[in-house]
């Protein structure tokens, strides 16, 4: 059974930081592309930051030289550190794991809710 859960999302002030965490099982995790989107009220989804299996990482505009994704491939962990916060950067914020050599297996998480206070 294949399970993304999410965690670590909460309530920061501007300027603060937080490390959001996804765990996934039941797939095999190191072929897998892993990202971390984000979708604030009235707005579309869109890619945070992203990182291949073999490390290749790459991040939205709006994140950059801010937010850092690593992964774990001993222990199916990908995070996202978020350094420097600022209200913008509100949203609930989704793993996903997309299998980058068959392209035919695409999971989702349910979801963390981040809030930046100004």
């Amino acid at each position: 059974q294949v399970q993304v859960v999410e965690s670590g999302g909460g309530l920061v002030q501007g300027g603060g930081s937080l490390r959001l965490s996804c765990a996934a099982s039941g797939f095999t995790f190191s072929r897998y592309r892993m990202s971390w989107y984000r979708q604030a009220p009235g707005k579309e989804r869109e890619l945070v930051a992203a990182i291949t299996s073999v490390g290749s990482t790459n991040y939205g505009d709006s994140v950059k030289s801010r937010f850092t994704i690593s992964r774990d491939n001993a222990n199916n962990m990908v995070d996202l550190q978020m350094n420097s916060l600022k209200p913008e950067d509100t949203a609930v914020y989704y793993c996903n794991a997309f299998d980058s050599y068959s392209l035919s297996h695409d999971y989702w998480g349910q979801g963390t809710q981040v809030t930046v206070s100004s």
